[in-house]
């Protein structure tokens, strides 16, 4: 299976109900133009699984998430793996630790959902990115070379 971005969202600010868009710009270490983490060092884009979602019976955005992807099984991503999306690199800076908010979604969801929270990336060459963009390991990544 291919992996693709299926959903895009931008979080204006802390609590503040996740934006859908059809595209975004990631700027090279800042993170997504417009994001409440934009120039964060270590949680600059949350990356989840959308098979996730659907295990968990979750919609897109609710679990704050910057990008979903179906078709590829984030836990098996290193620390310092680096993803394409299109012409941006990410590389991933380690898991998402669910916070108290996933039990405020679902009681019990933040236990239920740890190890599978999704992974945190640091952008590493900007570019747009777009709902539909193939997701793949970047040159220079541990996966890549395997």
């Amino acid at each position: 299976m291919t992996a693709r971005v299926e959903h895009l969202f931008i979080k204006p600010a802390r609590r503040m109900p996740m934006r859908a868009t059809a595209e975004v710009q990631a700027v090279t270490g800042q993170g997504l133009e417009g994001d409440a983490a934009f120039g964060r060092s270590r949680r600059q884009v949350l990356l989840v699984e959308g098979e996730v979602l659907d295990r968990f019976h979750l919609q897109p955005g609710q679990t704050r998430e910057n990008v979903v992807v179906r078709g590829l099984r984030m836990a098996d991503l290193a620390l310092g793996s680096r993803l394409a999306i299109g012409p941006v690199i990410l590389e991933v800076t380690g898991d998402c630790t669910p916070c108290r908010q996933m039990d405020e979604l679902q009681p019990g969801l933040q236990e239920a959902i740890r190890g599978k929270r999704g992974i945190l990336a640091w952008v590493v060459e900007g570019g747009r990115i777009r709902v539909g963009d193939l997701v793949c390991a970047a040159a220079g990544s541990l996966e890549a070379d395997d």
